[in-house]
């Protein structure tokens, strides 16, 4: 399994990232503390080198106390620390029913302290701007990720959600290592930007890469998802619907008639379709289980030809999805 760097940065992972997201937010109640640590540090003995939480990753345990993604993730890395990297957020305050943004530099200097207070680590090797701030310039907050690279508090920098202007606007300023943006089969919106990071020697780093667990053909029915704690998202998702999920298995008749010439599952040839398409992409899924984080991981080590990945590309040009938009 080979290598991919990030950036134009000296840090290198493996081509399946993980994404800490779901432990606590946005999947129902909470992965109680201790066995969510335990998740995240057998997912480092499988291989897991890039793991992925944000300081609005929060939710609810099943007693109604508050879990907090980071201190979690904080807790579990402690012991390899410095075999990772460790990628956190900024900028975004679930309110509800929305998202409120502010990327203003007091802001982001209040966050980056209590990132590294709840990560309990005295730098950040990848920290990205979780959405774009409608009220700050690009360039100030690309200026402000340079002072907190002097300073060593970051290694590098990157974007979640970001628009290509946007994105070459604050690379001028100061380079930008990833872009963090939702990207699946059935979630292509964002092609033109994986070009663009490709041309400036950016990473991408795709969230939701099998639409929120669409592509794996385990949910054929919002039954399945926890809707007695309102916290799994899931179920109001356009992919969960009965034309969704329809949609969803006709495509995966193709994937699944490729996975059978690779013994692969759904799961693994959807991570593998993009990362054999772009070279500079890598896919952070995640789970709860840790039998599908090693399936998951497995997925780096498929490679499939160009006549397959075109033979899913025609599938999908034909066809058009409707998935939820953001994380």
């Amino acid at each position: 399994m080979n290598k991919k760097r990030l950036g134009q940065t000296d840090m290198y992972v493996n081509p399946i990232g993980l994404g800490c997201m779901g432990l606590s937010h946005a999947s129902g109640y909470a992965t109680p503390k201790e066995e969510a640590i335990e998740v995240l540090k057998k997912a480092h003995e499988i291989g897991y080198d890039f793991y992925d939480t944000a300081e609005c990753y929060t939710g609810i345990y099943e007693d109604g106390s508050i879990a907090n993604n980071e201190e979690i993730v904080g807790e579990a890395i402690k012991e390899f620390r410095n075999e990772i990297v460790l990628c956190t957020k900024f900028g975004v305050t679930h309110m509800g029913d929305h998202l409120e943004f502010d990327s203003s530099p007091e802001k982001i200097r209040a966050s980056i302290e209590g990132s590294l207070k709840r990560l309990q680590v005295d730098c950040i090797d990848l920290y990205y701007q979780h959405r774009m701030d409608p009220k700050v310039e690009p360039e100030v907050v690309a200026q402000t990720m340079k002072e907190l690279i002097e300073e060593g508090k970051i290694k590098a920098w990157g974007i979640s959600e970001t628009s290509e202007e946007y994105l070459r606007r604050a690379h001028a300023i100061c380079p930008v290592t990833a872009v963090e943006n939702r990207y699946s089969m059935m979630a292509r919106w964002h092609e033109g930007i994986i070009e663009a990071c490709k041309e400036l020697g950016i990473t991408y780093v795709a969230f939701s890469p099998m639409a929120n667990g669409a592509l794996t053909g385990a949910y054929q029915d919002k039954s399945q998802f926890d809707n007695a704690s309102k916290q799994d998202f899931r179920s109001n998702m356009p992919q969960y619907t009965e034309e969704g999920i329809k949609k969803t298995n006709e495509l995966l008749e193709v994937v699944n008639a490729i996975g059978k010439k690779h013994n692969a599952t759904s799961a693994q040839i959807s991570l593998a379709w993009m990362i054999n398409k772009h070279e500079n992409v890598i896919p952070i899924p995640g789970s709860r289980k840790i039998e599908r984080l090693a399936s998951n991981f497995q997925a780096g080590s498929i490679s499939l030809s160009k006549e397959e990945i075109q033979e899913m590309d025609d599938k999908l040009n034909k066809m058009e999805f409707k998935v939820f938009g953001g994380h």
